[in-house]
């Protein structure tokens, strides 16, 4: 690394990180493939899911470095993003985006609260603005019905696999306004239980539900350094453990009712009515919250308010979480 470069970057394992995003370029391919109803396996078929993978990449990019580049503006030690491969294709799973996403690490205690609030919504609002045009492009582009045709020959009329359902991703609030806004009112949209089919579409969804994931005001997510910005510490505190509650309480009908079936007693059948399809899956989110996680956040050396402009800041961003979050992200029916 020429001393240039270190003085813009720091020191880095360039080796590493570099790495890493092969790593993760090879895995969201195949993960691409696989949406298109495409053998991931057949070398041949490589270059379809190349779309998908590098709009995801773009995305996962946009949102780390966001928070790296804040974090060197302050003067904050940080590393290059560690992105996560997952080759969940080649371990048989119904649900994968090949990736669990990307990380970086700050190497020393944060100065202030005020650049905490800035290196933490620094990613998600990159990463938002990148999904948003993903999203208006992947809509004003939407192909004829004759494109899903190609990848299901009877579509309308294919039934799902016997054992396997339907796999439905949740509407968001900013993706059925881009889908009203861009999309042709006269041509084909596609519905929820197909849109995974379209790589603009699947990442642009798939970019809104991390980054509301990594908005939840707990801890040290980003969410978290939000919260921890605009309120005192003990709040900070208090509102993650009420999140938590409330993912909890969305999620326990749904579990109840999976996990009882038809011996479910009457007296119980009222949870039935509440129970969001989906919302079980938020219980692993919980678990991870509470022994991951945690609600915990280090102090910074400064303890300031912040000025009104960074609250103002704060406030869209959490509009931001608003319009990317889904009670029932992934159903299977």
């Amino acid at each position: 690394m020429t001393p240039t470069l270190e003085r813009l970057i720091g020191k880095q394992r360039l080796w590493l990180h570099g790495s890493l995003f092969i790593l993760t370029l090879y895995t969201t391919t195949l993960a691409g493939v696989g949406w298109l109803g495409k053998d991931p396996f057949d070398l041949a078929n490589f270059h379809y899911g190349l779309e998908y993978s590098l709009l995801l990449l773009l995305f996962l990019s946009a949102h780390e470095f966001g928070h790296f580049i804040t974090a060197r503006i302050h003067g904050v030690n940080a590393t290059l993003p560690y992105y996560i491969p997952f080759p969940g294709m080649m371990m048989g799973m119904p649900v994968n985006f090949g990736t669990f996403g990307a990380v970086i690490r700050t190497r020393q205690r944060i100065p202030s609260r005020s650049i905490i609030f800035d290196i933490g919504v620094a990613g998600p609002i990159a990463g938002f603005i990148v999904c948003v045009a993903i999203l208006a492009i992947g809509f004003a582009t939407l192909p004829g019905i004759e494109y899903l045709q190609s990848i299901h020959p009877d579509y309308p009329f294919v039934h799902p696999q016997p054992g396997m359902g339907e796999l439905f991703f949740g509407k968001t609030l900013l993706y059925s306004f881009m889908e009203k806004v861009f999309a042709n009112p006269n041509g084909y949209v596609p519905p929820m239980s197909e849109m995974y089919h379209y790589p603009m579409l699947c990442v642009g969804w798939f970019g809104l539900f991390v980054t509301a994931l990594n908005l939840l005001p707990v801890g040290q997510l980003d969410g978290g350094h939000l919260m921890y910005g605009l309120f005192p510490k003990k709040i900070h505190r208090l509102i993650g453990i009420a999140v938590v509650c409330c993912l909890a309480l969305l999620s326990l009908p749904e579990l109840i009712v999976g996990l009882a079936g038809d011996s479910l007693p009457k007296v119980f059948s009222w949870l039935e009515k509440i129970a969001i399809p989906g919302g079980a899956s938020w219980i692993m989110w919980v678990l991870i919250i509470i022994f991951v996680i945690k609600f915990r956040h280090p102090a910074a050396l400064d303890e300031s308010p912040m000025n009104m402009r960074r609250k103002i800041i704060g406030v869209l961003t959490i509009l931001i979480f608003i319009v990317s979050f889904t009670p029932s992200p992934l159903v299977q029916q």
